[in-house]
């Protein structure tokens, strides 16, 4: 967009807007376009900082007169980037962060631009959580809406079977609320279909007894005994009641002062995971995963959650830059956890993390049908969480993160999980294999809301129109 014709559009947006209108010669341009990825530069030509959902409604119709690009901004937390657009407008739900608790219902309200750190803080005092990210920053609505896997996911299911009702603006500027009895088939849609469909204002979520202190199980052990360790632990919670949920990874522990010096920056193998139920219990339940060899460190520990839902914050700080690719695996075979070990001691970054996330529970209870998201019969998530320093080493770090996904790729059915994304590269395909039976449901619906595609800087759904 032209310089003289963006000063147009911005005028015209302003005066219709409550809120603020940001554009490139505004002082606060370069903070309102950078997203938490270091990765993503994009230029937008708007940027609107929405009070409420009638200026979402309004940026949203703006948009569409215009026939501008639309991204939608909740914590800009998408490691795709989707939160920004170049040349085209972006609405900025930062400002819309309200979290509200209804004891007496067991819900959470919480607005389209809060953060996990939100609502953990309204609901851990109280006893009470949801199925939310095990990063605090993460935006609430753009990791709930393409699935949601917690640290109790495995007893409470994904953020998206927790949703009750959400409030949509939907892509001719109208706002609806969509449950379980009214607009029924958006409901749906959303649980899995991400931001296809509309600007989610705000969800809904139901909230579930929990800590305030809980067990945390988290240790190290010598990378040298990864396939011992890894394969050790998938045997162990083979059979672990809902209330265990870990995850076996390869990574390097921390360089602080908090570690003697000769383990500061060690690559690793280590079991981190929650007991979501009484802390005395939840230490007897996890005795077996720390002694799966030999320890280089144990900080297992009863914790307060509000806590442990931050503590790996400061391992993925705003501005480094990340491509990660996920897909679930049919079975963890010693082959697969070879392969996965093989690969991951040649990690061009001692910062990448390679995780394996054991799911089943209450997440594969659900029928594949009865949301969007589709199979849940997979117990297990590969996810190869690229993250690094230096723009040289980009290409680096992007082809080693593909190749390890193609080498990994036969022992899954393709399946992805769309909040590590990559950077959205495999296209309709994936989008089709990963929804399977679902996608052409999916389709329908997004012609019914989303006939011409305005919300389409996602993992694509295009309406069956088109």
């Amino acid at each position: 967009m032209l310089d003289q014709s963006r000063s147009t559009a911005a005028a015209a947006l302003a005066e219709r807007l409550t809120g603020e209108v940001i554009t490139p010669g505004h002082s606060d341009y370069d903070a309102a376009r950078r997203v938490w990825n270091g990765m993503i530069d994009r230029r937008p030509a708007l940027i609107a900082r929405c009070a409420d959902v009638e200026d979402v409604s309004t940026a949203v119709r703006f948009a569409s007169e215009r026939d501008l690009p639309l991204a939608v901004r909740g914590g800009g937390h998408n490691v795709a980037g989707t939160a920004v657009v170049d040349d085209g407008l972006v609405i900025d739900l930062s400002a819309m962060r309200s979290v509200r608790v209804d004891k007496s219902r067991r819900t959470v309200h919480v607005q389209g631009g809060a953060t996990w750190a939100d609502v953990d803080r309204a609901t851990a005092p109280l006893g009470l959580a949801t199925t939310g990210g095990v990063v605090s920053e993460t935006g609430v609505a753009g990791l709930a809406l393409s699935g949601g896997v917690s640290h109790q996911r495995r007893r409470d299911g994904m953020t998206i079977d927790n949703l009750v009702s959400a409030e949509v603006v939907l892509a001719d500027g109208t706002n609806v609320r969509a449950s379980v009895d009214d607009h029924a088939d958006l409901y749906w849609g959303l649980r899995g279909g991400g931001g296809n469909f509309g600007v989610v204002t705000a969800l809904e979520l139901r909230l579930h007894e929990l800590g305030p202190e809980v067990f945390v199980v988290n240790v190290a052990y010598p990378l040298e005994e990864a396939e011992r360790v890894l394969s050790g632990w998938r045997n162990a919670v083979a059979d672990a009641p809902d209330e265990l949920t870990t995850s076996g990874f390869i990574w390097s522990l921390p360089v602080g002062d908090e570690l003697p010096e000769h383990l500061r920056g060690l690559p690793h193998v280590g079991v981190i995971g929650m007991w979501a139920g009484d802390p005395v219990e939840g230490e007897r339940a996890t005795k077996a995963l720390r002694e799966l060899g030999t320890p280089l460190l144990d900080a297992s520990a009863t914790m307060n959650y509000l806590d442990f839902q931050s503590s790996l914050d400061p391992s993925f700080p705003a501005g480094r830059r990340y491509y990660w690719k996920a897909l679930y695996l049919d079975g963890l075979p010693d082959a697969a956890i070879d392969t996965t070990v093989e690969l991951s001691e040649r990690r061009p970054s001692n910062d990448t993390l390679v995780i394996i996330r054991h799911c089943g529970g209450a997440i594969s209870r659900v029928g594949s049908e009865e949301t969007a998201f589709g199979d849940r019969s997979s117990e297990w998530m590969l996810s190869i969480d690229s993250t690094w320093h230096d723009p040289a080493d980009d290409d680096e770090n992007i082809d080693y993160t593909r190749r390890f996904w193609d080498a990994v790729l036969p022992f899954s059915n393709g399946q992805t999980y769309f909040n590590f994304p990559g950077l959205f590269e495999d296209g309709d395909d994936a989008v089709r294999s990963s929804y399977g039976a679902n996608h052409d449901r999916l389709t329908r619906i997004k012609a019914a809301y989303d006939p011409d595609n305005r919300f389409r800087l996602n993992q694509n759904i295009r309406p069956t129109s088109t």
